[in-house]
């Protein structure tokens, strides 16, 4: 019998549904979820709902007194699993949830709606009609942003958790989307970051989870605001130039009863075998990769925050856990894929079509994998077998580099090839140097804690690091506080400790942060070839004894060129060789070891030129003073090769011969 509160109406054309079984529906949010419309003459909200399970299925909420009962959906009839239908009086704000009874199951399920624009604040977590259309104010972003956030341009990326960032005095509340859109913008312009990166801002019920354990995959959180607010904020970035990316979660979802898990009492959105579809690390579930629909679910989503939020890169999170059978997993907890290996072949496909559809639809963005792995070409086209991302964090950097800098000053010069092997491989994939807030808790240490020394070496120490982070190879990534180096690890309860530049020492390793970003983006030589050779040249690599490295980094415009000088330890040196190809002349650029920065002020030259004097097989040399713990820079102001020597062959005297 018809329910007379559900009017039967569609949004889903065959080729829709085509598309979804497929899976190749990439805007599946106009369809599925709730949308308000007027039928007929009357306002209300058309809901449509995946469920291939269920054998009934309505819609409850404020509407009907939590009543489903006279609020049935139709199930289409093609065979599709989706159910809808449109509802008169619904209106934007109200509160809902799909009343599911599955098909031979027994239990009724409560639901959030898996497309809900907005959820409640968890605890609570109804579902919200919600018209999310907002006025944005970035075009000359959008039009630049295809220039702007190419693979050579500087990526200086400011990684932060929303909650945590700064809280108010009066309410000890975390900022909302809104206020964060002046606080934010503010200090993200101050100090030079070309992007922030938000730690996942879909709804999720469990705090300590920092974001990644998504139950609403196309909601803002409720924390902060409304998704309007979010949108402001987003808006405010691009108009400050400021790129954002977000941390996207297709790797799993948690098992909480109101959201995905069996949601029609079948296994809908996971992979109905364990070994495939449970996360023995993270007690959640795995997305079932290889199912048609499920892949429209989660290209879809990308596209949304893409398309509606206008976001400029994703950054997808476990990527290493998508792409293995065996990942995390015991001998016997794995089943091999048809050829024997351990690779999650539906992933890898899921992977490779959800990069080639981004890509394709969106110009400018960029996808950064988070692999912590040795998987293959990572970063490297579909077309060429590669997964098709933007780019990789850089792990292997990220802990050789720690690594080093832990270790007290007389060992390092046994361990010089953690620092240089990165070199090895740095154009093997498009990589960006990432020290996240992976690396800040959990009793890690804070970056300063890391550090070895007294108090001045550990500032010192910390100065340099970054220095070299930002004169090597690839792009950058700080977690948020890394800049102002507390001794405490971050605490996701908490905020960052804003009083610590008050103090010189914190406030000095601030202000090289920002010069460094300054200094980034000015310079061409440090970010046109962020993933090419032909933007590096070793000049000394081996002086492990000093703990000394030296190169250089170079742009396509001849000449443009900086040489980096590292002596990543506490001795300095007076009028130390360097060896170069041409008469030259050199400018300092940056000094880790400035007294602004809170180092010793040991006296370097300003401008320093070439002397006629082989050394290391190099026909001119350089005479520098290099300070304690430090890394300098010089820019080539110029060069002069060294003629050709003229060489004279005199002709034979030829005598004749009678």
């Amino acid at each position: 019998m018809n329910d007379t509160n559900v009017q039967v109406h569609s949004l889903f054309t065959e080729f829709d549904i085509s598309l979804f079984k497929t899976g190749k529906h990439y805007h599946l949010y106009q369809k599925m979820g709730s949308h308000l419309m007027t039928l007929d003459g009357v306002e209300g909200c058309y809901f449509a709902v995946y469920a291939p399970n269920a054998d009934k299925l309505s819609v409850v909420g404020d509407f009907n007194q939590w009543n489903g009962e006279k609020y049935m959906l139709y199930a289409r009839w093609d065979g599709s699993g989706i159910w809808e239908g449109f509802i008169p009086g619904v209106t934007h704000g109200m509160v809902y949830k799909y009343k599911i009874i599955p098909r031979n199951y027994g239990r009724i399920r409560m639901k959030a709606d898996p497309y809900a624009f907005k959820a409640e604040r968890p605890p609570l977590s109804g579902s919200i009609v919600w018209d999310i259309n907002y006025d944005w104010n970035d075009k000359e972003w959008m039009q630049e942003r295809i220039i702007k956030n190419g693979h050579n341009q500087p990526h200086s990326v400011y990684e932060m958790h929303f909650g945590s960032w700064k809280r108010t005095a009066e309410e000890n509340r975390s900022l909302t989307y809104e206020e964060m859109s002046v606080e934010l913008v503010n200090y993200l312009t101050e100090m030079g970051y070309t992007h922030v990166e938000f730690l996942p801002l879909a709804e999720h019920p469990y705090e300590p989870s920092w974001g990644y354990q998504v139950t609403g995959y196309f909601a803002a959180t409720s924390r902060f605001g409304d998704p309007g607010g979010l949108m402001f904020l987003i808006d405010s970035l691009h108009q400050a130039g400021i790129g954002v990316i977000m941390d996207w979660v297709p790797a799993h979802f948690p098992s909480d009863d109101f959201a995905l898990a069996t949601f029609d009492g079948s296994c809908v959105f996971e992979h109905p075998d364990k070994r495939k579809g449970y996360h023995p690390d993270w007690n959640t579930l795995i997305f079932n990769f290889g199912r048609p629909e499920i892949k429209s679910f989660l290209i879809s989503n990308a596209f949304f925050w893409l398309e509606r939020y206008h976001i400029d890169g994703l950054r997808v999170d476990a990527v290493s856990s998508i792409a293995y059978l065996d990942y995390s997993r015991n001998e016997g907890e794995w089943e091999p894929n048809q050829y024997g290996g351990r690779e999650n072949l539906d992933a890898i496909v899921f992977l490779q079509e959800f990069n080639t559809a981004v890509y394709g639809s969106f110009p400018g963005i960029q996808t950064i994998a988070e692999e912590s792995t040795s998987y293959p070409m990572v970063s490297r086209p579909v077309f060429q077998g590669g997964l098709g991302f933007g780019m990789k964090w850089m792990m292997g950097w990220m802990h050789d580099t720690i690594d080093y800098f832990k270790r007290e000053f007389v060992y390092r010069k046994f361990h010089q090839n953690d620092i240089t092997f990165s070199i090895v491989y740095a154009f093997s994939e498009n990589f960006m140097l990432a020290l996240s807030h992976d690396e800040v808790v959990h009793g890690k240490a804070s970056m300063i804690g890391k550090m070895s020394g007294d108090e001045w070496q550990k500032f010192a120490n910390l100065r340099a690091f970054y220095a070299y982070m930002f004169s090597h190879p690839g792009t950058k990534l700080l977690f948020m506080g890394n800049d102002m180096a507390p001794y405490t690890e971050w605490n996701f309860k908490g905020q960052l400790e804003w009083n610590l530049l008050e103090f010189p020492s914190h406030k000095g390793l601030n202000n090289t942060v920002k010069d460094l970003n300054k200094l980034y983006k000015n310079e061409k030589a440090l970010y046109h070839f962020n993933f090419s050779p032909e933007g590096f040249e070793w000049i000394d690599a081996g002086d492990r004894n000093n703990s000394i490295l030296i190169y250089q980094r170079k742009s396509d415009i001849k000449n443009d060129v900086i040489m980096v000088i590292c002596n990543l330890n506490i001795t300095p040196h007076v009028d130390y060789k360097i060896g170069v190809y041409a008469k030259q002349t050199w400018s300092l650029i940056f000094n880790s070891d400035d007294k602004s920065y809170w180092g010793s002020g040991y006296e370097i030259a300003d401008n320093v030129s070439t002397k006629k004097e082989v050394w290391n097989g190099r026909n001119h040399m350089l005479e520098i003073n290099i300070p304690p713990l430090s890394v300098i820079m010089y820019k080539l102001i110029s060069s002069v090769e060294d003629k050709p020597k003229k060489v004279t062959v005199k002709p034979k005297k030829i005598v004749s011969k009678k």
